[in-house]
């Protein structure tokens, strides 16, 4: 069974258009918005958490 994968646009995210969308789960998927098509980054919850902990600290 292949669950469906729901992008929504990073918090993180920048205005004008330098954006990119994660879709969070045991695996999350990170993709440019403004090439959606080409190839996405996936890693780990733990993976995640600790980009977001840094993004925070800074």
């Amino acid at each position: 069974m292949t669950s469906k994968i729901t992008w929504h646009k990073s918090t993180y995210s920048a205005g004008g258009g330098n954006c990119v969308e994660v879709a969070e789960g045991a695996t999350t998927h990170i993709r440019d918005t403004q090439h959606r098509a080409q190839a996405q980054l996936s890693v780990s919850g733990s993976e995640w958490t600790a980009l977001l902990h840094a993004l925070r600290s800074h």
